[in-house]
Order: structure tokens, then C-alpha cells, then sequence
């Protein structure tokens, strides 16, 4: 009761680290818990959770709350795998180059949000990989960052732009902090472990649940399921389940959501809201 939720942005510039995959089956899993929850994506993919056949009648979705001010609200989609997302098109490929022009370009995502803070307990963000202003609405809307690191040589040099990106939009987002770093696509390589020892330096910030490489993870979205749908007893299953757990415990207690100055947008944006359609 009177819970706020908070705002997850899962983000990596590097792109293959698998910031869909996470955002998908952790989201899934963290609601299999009996959590409350919601995601959308800033990617231009079109396919999410059997979204293709949930599309067709869909008038509102991310790129029209973004560019046009359409109320999130006619944006959600409930799916049947507990967790309900808001609908994406190809037309969020052209928005990076719409935005500029318009007003507190940077902080858009994070005033369309605003009305779905009281409805859930957890919200994930999707972003691309890239630096562009979408990555950087992402990272100013939400509370913290959770960054997919995959077990590979490139996805070192790529910290340091995750951490420039964290910079950048802290100009914007003073509450920002890293939720944390999960390791995907983990096998028993040498590689892989020189890539989790360096990784393991930044302590606590960084999950004790690895993503085993798996056919099953890759095969999962052709049918669009997550992972505990698709293969529950599965090691990608067990792997998002119990990085779902991870999350809920390091979230126990934590009932700050957004700020107080933004609840207050919040309950001023619903009351003004619902005056307007007279409710």
C-alpha cells in the first residue's frame, strides 16, 4: 500500500552482452516471485514476448508517449508471464533525431513514466547500445543501472564507457547509482575467468549468479517466451530464477522507488490526469 516502484535501467553501450535477454527473463522471473511488474523497451526491435500478435490493435506505445505526450497508461500491455510491458515500434528508430528538437529532451521518459510509479513494484528499461539521447532517457528515469557484462575481452574496454554514460547522466539524474553487474553468456573458459577476477574488483556491485551460455536462452524469444516459460527446469531458467532472487534480496526493504520530489510530480501528474478525463 502506497509503495512506489523502482526504476531499473538495464544498459551496457556494448552491444551482444545480452541486455534484452536479461531485461526479458529477469523481468519474468522477479514477477514469477509475485512482484509487480513492467517493462519497456528503447530498442527498435519489435519482437518482445509474443508482442507481435499483442501489436495489431495497439495504438499507443513508447515512441508516441515520447514525441507525442500520449498517456503511458494506453501503452500497456498485459502479457500472460506475470510481467506487463509497454508496446515499442519501428518507429522508435527515428526518434533519437525528433527528440532534439523537443523540450527537456533528456528528461521526457522520465516525466511519461511518472503515472506508472504506484502501479508496480519494479519497472525495467531496455536500452540500446549506444550513447544516444534514448540510452541517456533511459538512465535519467530510472533510480539505478544494472549492466550485463559478457564474459569476454571487449566487454572490459567497454566499462569505461559505462561509467562515462553513468557521468553523463548524472548531470541530469543526481540519484543515479549501479544496481549492479551480472555476468551472461559464462563458460568454463579461461577467458572467462580472467574477464569475472577483473570484473570481481568492483565488490559488491557485481551478482554472485552467472548466465551460462545456453542454445535454450537463444531459442526462447523464436517462441516468444522467456526462459521459465519456454524451459523452466532448464540452467537458463535456473540461472534468471535465482538471479531474481539475488535482486529481490539486495532490494529487501527498499522502498524508495523515485525520489520524493519526483512522487510528488507523480501525484501531481495522476491528480491533474484524472481531472482532465474527469474521473
Amino acid at each position: 500500500e502506497g509503495k512506489m516502484a523502482k526504476v531499473i535501467a538495464i544498459a551496457n553501450q556494448k552491444g551482444g552482452t545480452g541486455k534484452t535477454t536479461t531485461c526479458v527473463n529477469l523481468s519474468s522471473c522477479v514477477a514469477a516471485l509475485g512482484k509487480r511488474f513492467s517493462w519497456l523497451t528503447l530498442t527498435r526491435r519489435q519482437y518482445h514476448l509474443g508482442l507481435r500478435r499483442c501489436k495489431k490493435g495497439q495504438q499507443s506505445n513508447i515512441y508516441t508517449c515520447l514525441i507525442n505526450d500520449d498517456d503511458v497508461r494506453q501503452a500497456i500491455v498485459h502479457t500472460k508471464f506475470n510481467a506487463d510491458l509497454i508496446a515499442s515500434n519501428t518507429q522508435l528508430a527515428g526518434a533519437v533525431v525528433e527528440l532534439v528538437e523537443l523540450p527537456r529532451r533528456e528528461n521526457r521518459l522520465r516525466s511519461i513514466l511518472a503515472p506508472l510509479i504506484p502501479l508496480y513494484d519494479y519497472v525495467f528499461i531496455d536500452c540500446p547500445p549506444s550513447l544516444d539521447l534514448l540510452t541517456v532517457n533511459g538512465l535519467c528515469a530510472c533510480d539505478t543501472v544494472l549492466i550485463p557484462i559478457q564474459c569476454e575481452y571487449y566487454a572490459l574496454e567497454g566499462l569505461s564507457d559505462d561509467e562515462y554514460l553513468k557521468d553523463r547522466a548524472q548531470k541530469y539524474n543526481h540519484y543515479l547509482d549501479i544496481e549492479g553487474m551480472v555476468f551472461t553468456m559464462y563458460s568454463a573458459f579461461n577467458l572467462t575467468m580472467q574477464v569475472v577476477a577483473q570484473v570481481k574488483d568492483y565488490g559488491n556491485k557485481v551478482y554472485k549468479t552467472v548466465v551460462p551460455r545456453t542454445v535454450r536462452l537463444s531459442e526462447a524469444p523464436s517462441f516468444g517466451m522467456p526462459i521459465n516459460f519456454y524451459e523452466p527446469n532448464g540452467k537458463g531458467s535456473e540461472a534468471y530464477m535465482a538471479m531474481a532472487r539475488e535482486f529481490l534480496e539486495n532490494n529487501g526493504g527498499n522502498d524508495l522507488g523515485f525520489p520524493v520530489w519526483e512522487r510528488e510530480v507523480c501525484e501531481w501528474q495522476n491528480a491533474n490526469w484524472a481531472l482532465g478525463k474527469g474521473l
